[in-house]
């Protein structure tokens, strides 16, 4: 309960909820999309930063391979576990049940950089090579959508799709900031990380806000979200976080870095495959995979799976 109190009385959960709530209430509240746009790219290389300089210090080791080696497996196979769900108790067609599954298969930034701040604020650090995992899980889920959409329909990629994927934009910035911090380590981050760490919450703040208002208002236009939908957008991140924090466990990480590989594993993209999706499935429906992903998912993890993976990392931890 102490946890629950806890992430649901922070201030960038606080931030999302009025969020929510002005957008329910038919306010004209709004925040310019070139300055959501810019809380967006912050945000991602503060987070690429500090998870690079962390590695630099405690330098790359067996269990940041394994992490990686997780996330992988994770991202490529949640795909293919969801998918006949969706067909079948979701009444989705192929391709928009592949289009669905690449975005629980793949990572929301947002939801983990949520997370790392909250677990950070109540002592439970997150270690810094999480973020190269968080890296590595966008692409594999698109790839694997992909497959389960098309394997019937002759070629699975595209030279432009390709492209799209691996040189997406939020995946250049990650690694690349990622990078950068390994090479400037924590000599190099000091000057810089008034700018990155003493005003990274309140900007948090502000873009919670932000995607309160487009959650609320994505579930209040769309009407292909059927209540059988709604409920495998809440069962989906149980579900995959599950797994997520039993393989961190299993593979040794620590209680919050398990934790982080399950808030992963639980979130669901909505920035770098509805782009994908939009490039190699015109078809598919994009209010759907939306509604499910950024105005259900994303709000549930938010609320209720970052403390709720922390108790059962910690539970594990503590069996293990």
């Amino acid at each position: 309960m102490d946890q629950l109190s806890a992430t649901l009385l922070s201030a960038p959960v606080l931030f999302f909820v009025l969020g929510a709530l002005a957008a329910a209430a038919r306010s004209d509240l709004s925040v310019p999309e070139t300055i959501a746009k810019a809380m967006s790219l912050y945000l991602m290389a503060a987070i690429g930063l500090k998870g690079g300089v962390e590695v630099a210090k405690a330098g790359v080791g067996p269990e940041l391979v394994s992490a990686l080696a997780a996330g992988l497996v994770l991202s490529a196979t949640i795909p293919f576990l969801i998918a006949p769900v969706l067909a079948r108790f979701g009444r989705l067609d192929r391709t928009n049940s592949g289009a669905v599954a690449a975005h629980y298969g793949s990572v929301s930034v947002v939801t983990f950089v949520t997370a790392s701040q909250v677990y950070g604020a109540n002592g439970f650090a997150i270690a810094g090579f999480m973020v190269a995992v968080l890296a590595m899980m966008e692409t594999p889920a698109i790839l694997s959508g992909l497959f389960i959409a098309r394997r019937e329909k002759g070629t699975l990629f595209s030279r432009e799709l390709l492209r799209e994927v691996l040189f997406n934009g939020s995946v250049v910035l990650l690694l690349g900031s990622f990078a950068i911090g390994m090479v400037i380590g924590e000599e190099g981050f000091e000057p810089i990380s008034p700018v990155f760490t003493a005003g990274f919450t309140g900007v948090l703040c502000l873009f919670l806000l932000d995607m309160g208002l487009i959650a609320m208002r994505r579930i209040l236009k769309t009407r292909a979200l059927t209540l059988r939908l709604a409920m495998l957008a809440i069962v989906f991140p149980i579900f995959n976080g599950t797994i997520g924090v039993l393989f961190g466990s299993a593979i040794g990480l620590d209680a919050p870095s398990a934790a982080a590989l399950g808030i992963l594993a639980a979130s669901a993209s909505y920035i770098a495959v509805p782009a994908a999706m939009r490039l190699s499935l015109p078809q598919a429906d994009a209010g759907l995979y939306l509604a499910m992903s950024l105005g259900v998912t994303f709000p549930f993890n938010i609320v209720i799976g970052i403390p709720l993976f922390r108790w059962l990392a910690e539970i594990l931890g503590g069996a293990l």
